[in-house]
This record gives C-alpha cells, sequence and structure tokens, in this order.
C-alpha cells in the first residue's frame, strides 16, 4: 500500500525567507503560570496517554484567539536571559487520538528557528514515502537538477544486429512523440529509433535490422524488494526495477495507477522492435568501444522531483535512487543505496549515523529516520539551501494537489487548513507520515513532521490532518504543553 494518487501537478509557492534552523534552548524556560488554549476543532480523545514535557493545568477548550502574536525575541548571545514567550495555543487533546498509534512529531518556527513542539523526535522509525524528500535531496547534491538519465543504441556484433543499452531512465515512453504519458517530457521510442534509421543510413549500413540486443546491465542485482508486496504490481504502484524499461512499466502509458508487468525489458524491447518490421530481441551486452548510433535523454532531474513527489512515484523514486548510487560508486544494485544515500546526504551538514535506508522509494517498512532528522531537513529545503529548493517547489498541497488532494484529506473543520500546507505524504501498512510546510492562521510559517507508526490504520490520514490543522490553527503561538 502507498498513497493514493492524482493527476500530478504543481503549484507556485510564495519564497521562503531564510531561515536560521539550529536547535535552540529547551521550551522548559518559559515562564511558569501560563493559561494553556486548547484547539477544539476535529479533537479526539485517546486512550493512550503521551507525558508532555511539563504537564499544563486543564483548560477549556477553545479555538484559539486572533490576538496579534507577539514578536519572537532574538536568540540571546551566552549569558543572556532567556526571555519568556507566552505560548498558549496546545494540541495536546489532538494528538491521543488512536487512529495515530505511536505518535511523533516535530514543529519549528520557520522563520527563526525556534522549535516550538516534539514528541519522540528522535526515534528511528518507518517513513513510510515521505524517504522520498531524502532521495530527492540526495539526487539533488550527487546528480544535480539538470542530471538527465540517457537510453542508447550502438552498433552490434554484426550490420543487422543493434544494441539498444538501457540507462536507468523508466520514464522513456513507447508512446508516439506529441503524446503526453505519465512523465510530462519523457524521451520517446519512435524519436530513438528514427535517430537509429538515420544514423546508419549516414553511415552507409543497408543490411535491415535483423536482431536487437537489449542490454540491462546498467542496473544489477534483484528487480524487487522482498519486503514490497507483489500486490502494489497489480495495483499500479511500482515496478520492476530494471536498467531498461518504458513507461515504468505501466500497461497503460497515459495512467498513473495503470498495472504492471512482470517483464519490463521484455516489453520495451518488443515496442523498440516494431519500429524495425521482423526483427527479434534478445537480451545481450553492448561490447566495449562499440560505436553509438543514437540516443535520448530523460527531462532533467529539476523536472523529475515533482513528477516523483507530487503523485508519490514509487518507481521513479528507486530510478533516482539507484543512479545516486552508481554516480557514487556504491555499486547498481538496490542494496547499494543503504550506504549510498546517507553519504549523499552528508553535505547538508545534518547528522545521519541514525539513518536506516532500505529503499529509496519508502516502501519498505525496514526504513527508519527520525522525525527531527526530516523536519532538519526540511527547514534546509524552506530555506532554499544548495539546490534544495527543487523539493520546495515540488510538493502536494492540501485540498488541491496529488496525494493531498483526494477528497478524504483535510475535509470537515480540516478544511479550514486547505491551501495552507505543503508535504509530503506517506502511507505504508505500519506508517502513515506528513511534513513539509505551514502557512499558519496567523501569519506565521512552520515547518512540520507527523509520524504515526505501528498499530494503524488508513484512518491514521485523517488524525494526522487533525494534528496539522492544529498546527495551523496556533501557529507561533503553538505550546509544546
Amino acid at each position: 500500500m502507498d498513497d493514493q494518487q492524482t493527476e500530478p501537478t504543481t503549484s507556485p509557492f510564495p519564497e521562503p525567507r531564510r531561515v536560521w534552523w539550529q536547535r535552540p534552548l529547551p521550551l522548559g524556560l518559559l515562564a511558569g503560570g501560563l493559561a494553556i488554549v486548547v484547539i477544539a476543532a476535529g479533537a479526539v480523545s485517546g486512550s493512550l496517554a503521551r507525558t508532555a514535557e511539563t504537564p499544563a493545568a486543564s483548560a477549556e477548550a477553545t479555538i484559539p484567539s486572533a490576538e496579534p502574536t507577539p514578536e519572537v525575541p532574538k536568540r540571546p548571545v551566552p549569558g543572556q536571559t532567556i526571555p519568556a514567550f507566552a505560548r498558549t495555543c496546545s494540541v495536546e487533546n489532538l494528538i491521543h487520538d488512536p487512529r495515530l498509534g505511536t505518535f511523533q512529531a516535530q514543529v519549528y518556527n520557520a522563520d527563526t528557528g525556534e522549535i516550538l513542539f516534539e514528541r519522540d523526535q528522535d526515534t528511528p522509525r518507518a517513513t513510510a514515502s515521505s524517504m522520498k524528500i531524502l532521495t530527492a535531496a540526495a539526487a539533488l547534491n550527487v546528480l544535480g537538477p539538470e542530471y538527465r538519465a540517457t537510453t542508447r543504441v550502438v552498433s552490434g556484433p554484426d550490420a543487422g544486429t543493434i544494441v539498444l543499452v538501457g540507462g536507468g531512465d523508466l520514464t522513456l515512453s513507447r508512446l508516439p512523440s506529441g503524446s503526453e504519458p505519465v512523465y510530462t517530457g519523457a524521451a520517446h521510442l519512435d524519436d530513438l529509433a528514427k535517430k537509429v534509421t538515420a544514423a546508419r543510413t549516414a553511415a552507409g549500413i543497408r543490411e535491415p535490422v535483423r536482431r536487437i540486443l537489449l542490454d540491462t546491465t546498467y542496473f544489477g542485482g534483484p528487480t524487487w524488494d522482498p519486503s514490497w508486496p507483489a500486490t502494489e504490481r497489480r495495483a499500479g504502484w511500482l515496478s520492476h526495477i530494471t536498467a531498461l524499461q518504458v513507461d515504468a512499466d505501466r500497461a497503460d502509458p497515459a495512467v498513473f495507477l495503470s498495472p504492471r508487468g512482470e517483464d519490463p525489458v521484455g516489453r520495451a524491447g518488443d515496442a523498440f522492435a516494431a519500429f524495425f518490421p521482423g526483427a527479434s530481441t534478445s537480451t545481450g551486452t553492448a561490447a566495449a568501444g562499440a560505436t553509438e548510433l543514437a540516443s535520448v535523454q530523460s527531462a532533467p532531474l529539476s523536472a523529475l522531483i515533482p513528477l516523483m513527489l507530487v503523485p508519490s512515484d514509487n518507481t521513479l523514486a528507486e530510478m533516482l535512487g539507484r543512479q545516486v548510487a552508481i554516480k557514487m560508486g556504491a555499486g547498481n544494485t538496490m542494496s547499494a543505496v543503504s550506504l549510498a544515500i546517507p553519504e549523499a546526504l552528508k553535505p547538508y551538514g545534518l547528522d545521519t549515523s541514525n539513518l536506516t535506508i532500505a529503499d529509496t522509494s519508502g516502501m519498505s517498512p525496514k526504513n527508519a529516520v527520525p522525525p527531527s532528522y526530516l523536519a532538519g531537513l526540511y527547514m534546509k529545503v524552506g530555506a532554499r539551501e544548495a539546490n534544495l529548493g527543487y523539493i520546495r517547489d515540488g510538493l502536494a498541497v492540501a485540498g488541491q494537489t496529488g496525494t493531498l488532494g483526494y477528497s478524504n484529506r483535510f475535509t470537515g473543520p480540516n478544511a479550514v487548513a486547505r491551501g495552507h500546507i505543503w508535504g509530503k505524504t506517506g502511507s505504508i501498512t505500519n506508517a502513515y507520515t506528513l511534513g513539509g510546510f505551514i502557512d499558519a492562521a496567523d501569519g506565521s510559517t512552520l515547518t512540520f513532521v507527523i509520524y504515526a507508526t505501528g498499530r494503524v490504520s488508513e484512518s491514521a490520514r485523517q488524525g494526522i490532518d487533525t494534528v496539522a490543522t492544529g498546527f495551523y490553527r496556533c501557529g507561533n503561538s503553538l505550546s509544546n504543553y
């Protein structure tokens, strides 16, 4: 199971301001005796108690006041007294919702870098598709936003043979040029075939193409992780990961959740052979130094990121993860990403020692990332450090696009937050997650991450939406108690 899908789109975002993201001193230094205002909208009484850092007196539930939020004091230099700031808007009654299973979260004021709220933020647990944020960040660092995957055709051992060499571009389409597949800007097989024919003619080769060898050696090892349910192929969420395939092996290249097959290489070979009547196909390997006849390239990484994040495209995430591992010299197998991704993320300056990377789509329940790591990475995304602004511009919008745009997300009292939350969802059997940015009701900008793991079901999505809406209502007045 993974995030459900709507047509992938992107939306313009306001330019975020630069932020100071480093962890501040503990919130426990707040002045005592403050009244706590509790968010009531969507509140659910839970049976599992979670202990806050300091217990707060119970207060009558009410919607937070529209009073202007006092200015946040600047971080003092060592030795100064930290001014108390009266944060009185609590979401405590929302986080005990039994739909949330094991609840974890962290919230920053994106402009000041102050941590407003956190619960069990440093314990690594399954991320579900929020893993794609790490994958995108790693790819932007190692590959760069202009990176394109290349599919080539080279000469074969005789005049009647050519070799189709997969370069890990799973977006390559068998639809005719001019037709729009799922992946905007994808390369097309018919264009590649025309270039091959022109090159052979220019080289004076009169022998027709009688045999096509399919070289898939760019990716190695198993094509499917044992922790991925096979039902995900039939449901259209993920294909076998091979270096050569077309349309991410969809039965219908124009439908996102179209079923995937069991032989993506064969499907690609048959589609290419159709341009060379009478040609047979078989697997093979291009000879070292073989003459290149033609090539086509994917859209740049900068364009692939929203295509991966907005609809939560697992195959595209696995493609990019494998490309990162290859570029880093870690290997070309699925297991190579376990070492490559944490190493690729180190230049961002966050501690990667607690990351467990089993795949790059988040489909595996074996992934484990602390919410605090993901929140810290989002802070850098919001600040547009390095090339991370491409992630900020590639997120779904609550109530509008992608996996946040479904009819069961941000409904009822939570609909007030529609259009004000940008983020990445995650949904697998044992983990539901959401992280990103909130343009809060008081005008502040929050960076947040929410995990609901363990004994959870699809209803965790609505529990997460309720907590996120609580963050939206509270804004900079969000209390940690």
